[in-house]
């Protein structure tokens, strides 16, 4: 089997930070701890709180700064970190077979800081927002831009790029409907937009070739 690469260890390091919290404040809720508050108290100091874009009283002085990449290290549970952490697996693998170890950090931290933003602008909600899927969607909005380019440059139709916005619409309308509402879309269009424009500052070439701007036939 041949040896990680140093930009999968840094995925699966990430991966292991955000279940080890997760793992924390479950046996916190099960009472191994005996810190039946943990949890609460992660999501005050750590969750994303639109009110504290307003005239709210933060926790600490950095708070509604350090929330906008905070939050995307807390889950709502077992289940919502799960199926995160897959998506993430799979989906930073792609990112760094793109760009490598640093492309993806950028990528992930913009699309983190994107998610915030979009949540602190659009959400009508005053409750927390915590969780990476912001940050997944824009991983998933970096690699549809890149296959944009590469399309493009290639002169092939445009269609399995629009066909993945509209499922990833549809998924978003669905899971908001049978959560109720509880759905954090903001955070998604938020991330998949910053995502997508990092995506193109990172790598604005097609796979292989000149940017898709300058790209030409050969004599």
């Amino acid at each position: 089997m041949a040896p990680l690469r140093p930009a999968a260890r840094g995925l699966i390091g990430l991966i292991l930070l955000c279940t080890l919290i997760e793992a924390t404040l479950l046996l916190a809720d099960l009472g191994v701890l005996g810190l039946p508050r943990l949890r609460q108290l992660a999501y005050d100091y750590a969750g994303f709180w639109p009110g504290l874009l307003g005239n709210w009283r933060p926790n600490y002085a950095l708070q509604p700064w350090t929330m906008f990449l905070t939050y995307g290290f807390l889950h709502g549970g077992p289940v919502h970190l799960v199926v995160n952490m897959i998506t993430l697996w799979s989906l930073g693998r792609a990112v760094i077979d793109r760009v490598g170890g640093r492309g993806f950090w950028l990528l992930y931290g913009a699309a983190l800081l994107g998610g915030g933003a979009g949540f602190g602008l659009l959400a009508s909600d005053l409750r927390p927002m915590v969780g990476a899927s912001g940050a997944l969607f824009g991983l998933v909005g970096g690699i549809l831009a890149w296959t944009y380019v590469d399309r493009y440059s290639l002169e092939e139709a445009m269609w399995p790029v629009i066909r993945a916005v509209l499922l990833l619409v549809a998924l978003n309308v669905v899971f908001w409907w049978a959560m109720d509402g509880q759905l954090a879309w903001e955070t998604h269009l938020g991330g998949f937009v910053a995502g997508w424009i990092m995506a193109l500052l990172i790598d604005p070439r097609p796979l292989g070739g000149e940017p898709a701007s300058l790209s030409k036939p050969r004599d």
